[in-house]
């Protein structure tokens, strides 16, 4: 009896810290090991670019002359690869300004029954949430889509990789 009640006592004393432990922000105490850009059978989409405002300058006489300093930082569309996974394709399309992560958003996630649609519908807003903090592809495993987490990661790594070249 006093073991049970020693073990009862540091199971939660260990809960207790586990669920008080914060991370540093901007720090994600999960990181995946190298992701491969495309899995196979896996497509990528060739990334689309915006191209930056018009920068000539204008005759003389022909109004006031335009800024070439000034320009817009470079936006970039890219989608990533259509990533398999054991309960379904996950795939993201990324934007990319000025080189860094400025919107990410899911293309596919796992839909094929009633319990996958609702691990996609609770992890969709928590990984581009991590996306977006993080600025990378370097994002903690959501609990209970670890498939999914792991897929986006993937994806999503492709996706900016193809940006990077």
């Amino acid at each position: 009896m006093r073991r049970a009640i020693l073990a009862l006592v540091g199971t939660v004393a260990g809960l207790v810290i586990l669920l008080a432990y914060k991370t540093a922000p901007g720090q994600h105490g999960a990181r995946p090991v190298a992701l491969s850009p495309i899995e196979p059978g896996g497509r990528t989409t060739p990334p689309t670019t915006t191209p930056p405002p018009s920068t000539t300058p204008s005759r003389k006489g022909s109004g006031p002359p335009k800024p070439t300093d000034t320009q817009a930082p470079r936006k970039v569309t890219a989608n990533g690869p259509v990533i398999n996974t054991q309960y379904g394709p996950v795939q993201v399309r990324v934007v990319l300004t000025g080189g860094h992560l400025t919107d990410v958003s899911a293309i596919q996630l796992p839909s094929d029954s009633p319990h996958s649609q609702q691990i996609s519908s609770y992890a969709r807003p928590l990984l581009r949430q991590e996306a977006l903090a993080a600025g990378s592809a370097h994002i903690d495993i959501v609990s209970g889509a670890t498939y999914t987490s792991t897929g986006y990661a993937q994806s999503l790594q492709a996706a900016i990789d193809s940006h990077h070249g």
